[in-house]
């Protein structure tokens, strides 16, 4: 079952997500009375500068534009001429600098009806004092006239550029450990919903997401401390939950729905979800907090001083949840709902209640993960949730179906393999790394790392 889920979440991710984000980033037609200035901003690992800053000036006046989940950004112009592109370093990732700050502000020329591209590589300086063609920062290929035969703007570089370094592998394996740990915060809720009910949820992304716009809404609109909005949309992620269960997957456990077709309705209610975030908070990046982090040096590592809380928070309350399914009664009938139901129900144990309680906690988990997460990757959006779910299903298939530990040990895997691919090959195909981890793990232990064999036949 959770196997064709993953077919069918592929699918969904390769025909649906990819022509909506491109759209979301366009966001400038050049025609006879526009032009278009924009680019796409990578870090030194050739992975999305999100939330990044940028001010235009020129005949047509001032305006302001911000990277969005791929990097990409762009600014539409009402008037021809020069205009200068200023880049908000306060606003660059944590540890990023311009790789040619004599650069920043950039001037170029737009025409009407055309499309001009503004370069603001990231990195370490280059011999020479040279920004050159960097891959770090290249025109958006999906705004930018195409003059060469299709491949204007495609990422050329690859993280692996700057060569292998001790340090650096450090740094990749902290960023792949805090990571993994907050992918596991997400992916532990999946697992115990599937593990209990047998249900794969393709809407649990659109919690993550929830999570996080929930905070933003608290620290950006309602003016709340960072802590206060935090604790409020994890409340109310385990509301949704709540709500949830009772309005829509516990009447149709009722009607004896099959697992087949609810699984259907959970994609359905994943894009009805994404979309309604995108109508209500826009396709362009949201960041939680708008300050400059505070960066740490542990030995060869920098990591911020938001990511070292992120990593105790997650691991206090991953350590909370072992200790509930472990040291408590209830989460010994929780135990006992995942392993046979039938026989949990025949010893007194009230499954529907263990269920809706397992919903609660697996969306709270899940705004938590949301919240942690955009802190960590410096901005938020309507789709976050749904671009971390394959991750998020092969970190509970790789560590064993409906096994809550099983998806900590293969969220941590998952993260260590996505952030320490980026030392041979391209970021853009770091994930395709990880889900080949994936495989080659199953097909020598189908079970998953913690999953326990079952016979056949």
């Amino acid at each position: 079952m959770l196997a064709l889920g993953v077919l069918v979440l592929s699918f969904f991710l390769a025909v649906a997500v990819p022509g909506t984000a491109r759209a979301a980033a366009a966001g400038c037609v050049a025609d006879a009375a526009t032009g278009c200035i924009n680019g796409t901003i990578r870090t030194s690992t050739q992975q999305p500068a999100v939330g990044v800053v940028l001010d235009i000036e020129g005949p047509g006046g001032t305006s302001q534009a911000t990277t969005d989940a791929e990097g990409r950004w762009t600014a539409p112009v009402t008037e021809a001429g020069e205009y200068t592109v200023t880049l908000d370093t306060a606003t660059l990732p944590a540890g990023e600098t311009l790789r040619d700050p004599s650069a920043n502000p950039r001037t170029v020329t737009v025409a009407l009806g055309s499309s001009t591209g503004a370069l603001f590589p990231l990195g370490e300086p280059a011999a020479g004092g040279g920004s050159g063609d960097d891959a770090t920062s290249e025109p958006d290929p999906d705004t930018t006239a195409d003059t060469s035969d299709g491949e204007v703007g495609a990422p050329t570089g690859s993280s692996a550029d700057g060569g292998f370094s001790w340090p650096r592998l450090a740094q990749q394996a902290s960023s792949g450990l805090v990571f993994g740990l907050l992918l596991a915060l997400a992916s532990v809720g999946l697992s115990l919903i599937y593990g209990t009910t047998g249900l794969s949820n393709f809407a649990h992304g659109e919690q993550v997401t929830l999570g996080a716009i929930l905070a933003y809404v608290g620290v950006q609109s309602l003016g709340l401390p960072l802590l206060v909005a935090g604790l409020l949309a994890v409340l109310l992620g385990a509301a949704s939950g709540w709500v949830q269960d009772a309005g829509l997957w516990h009447p149709l456990r009722k009607r004896r729905v099959g697992t087949t077709q609810q699984m259907i309705v959970t994609i359905g209610l994943s894009m009805a979800l994404q979309y309604t975030y995108q109508f209500f908070f826009g396709g362009s990046a949201l960041r939680i907090v708008t300050t400059n982090p505070t960066m740490v040096t542990l030995g060869p590592v920098r990591i911020s001083a938001t990511s070292l809380w992120s990593l105790l928070i997650a691991a206090v309350v991953l350590a909370a949840v072992a200790y509930f399914l472990l040291g408590t009664r209830v989460g010994r009938a929780t135990r006992a709902v995942s392993d046979n139901p039938a026989l949990a129900a025949a010893s007194g144990i009230t499954v529907d209640r263990i269920v809706r309680l397992v919903w609660v906690l697996g969306a709270a988990l899940a705004a938590l993960g949301g919240v942690l997460m955009g802190l960590y990757l410096n901005a938020t959006s309507w789709n976050m949730g749904g671009a971390l779910l394959l991750l998020m299903f092969a970190a509970v298939t790789l560590g064993g179906l409906g096994q809550a530990f099983g998806a900590l040990a293969g969220s941590i895997v998952i993260g260590l393999v996505v952030e320490m691919s980026n030392l041979v090959i391209p970021s853009d195909m770091r994930y395709a790394g990880a889900l080949l981890i994936l495989i080659l793990v199953l097909l020598l232990r189908p079970q998953g790392i913690l999953g326990r064999a079952e016979r056949i036949g």
